[in-house]
């Protein structure tokens, strides 16, 4: 067996690391209080499972990552450089286990991306933090994280659609494969074929 991907859900929360178990800030609405469990019963019933567990061989998690619609997250419609488009899955928080193991993270962000082109997404989207060259290195590693570094989905191929402050919305558009990442080894050339801009219509013959 080898490390792997499992839909992040009722069944599955327990295996996540202990800080998702009860963690509802995304979901939260000002200064109401969520009830978890309720929560879950709406993402399930609306959208199924919520985000994806990266386990080990012995169950054991590596990382995780949370998404889904913006009407399940209230808080991205109040944060700075919001809201989050309605056409796009937006992915909420991360947490990575080992630091040392940043590409559980592109793993993730590569189910997040399979997932929402599964579900007619036409984007991902995901709140970022612009760091300046003054911030330790250590605050842009992702642990625990629920706004993303800038630099790390520009990475990826986020694009900045919106910025208050330091605080931005990143989108990355899912369009078709590009049939030039095919002969490209591993993630990379996975990540290139979901992320590629699909390619435009040909203009109309006159």
């Amino acid at each position: 067996m080898s490390p792997r991907l499992e839909p992040l859900s009722r069944g599955t929360l327990q295996s996540a690391p202990t800080v998702c178990h009860s963690c509802v800030w995304w979901q939260a609405r000002g200064g109401k209080s969520v009830n978890k469990k309720r929560w879950i019963d709406l993402a399930e019933e609306s959208w199924g499972p919520w985000g994806m567990i990266y386990v080990d061989d012995d169950k054991r998690p590596l990382g995780v990552m949370q998404y889904g619609p913006a009407f399940l997250f209230p808080r991205s419609q109040r944060l700075p450089a919001g809201p989050a488009s309605q056409d796009a899955v937006l992915v909420t928080c991360a947490y990575l286990v080992d630091p040392a193991s940043p590409w559980v993270i592109q793993s993730l962000f590569l189910a997040a991306a399979g997932e929402a082109r599964s579900r007619g997404a036409e984007a991902l989207e995901a709140f970022a933090y612009r760091y300046g060259e003054e911030d330790d290195f250590e605050e842009r590693l992702i642990c625990h994280r629920a706004i993303f570094p800038h630099d790390l989905l520009a990475d990826l191929g986020f694009v900045t659609i919106r910025e208050t402050g330091r605080v931005q919305l990143a989108r990355l558009e899912l369009g078709g494969l590009d049939p030039r990442a095919e002969a490209e080894p591993g993630l990379i050339a996975k990540l290139k074929r979901f992320y590629l801009p699909a390619p435009l219509p040909a203009p109309p013959r006159p």
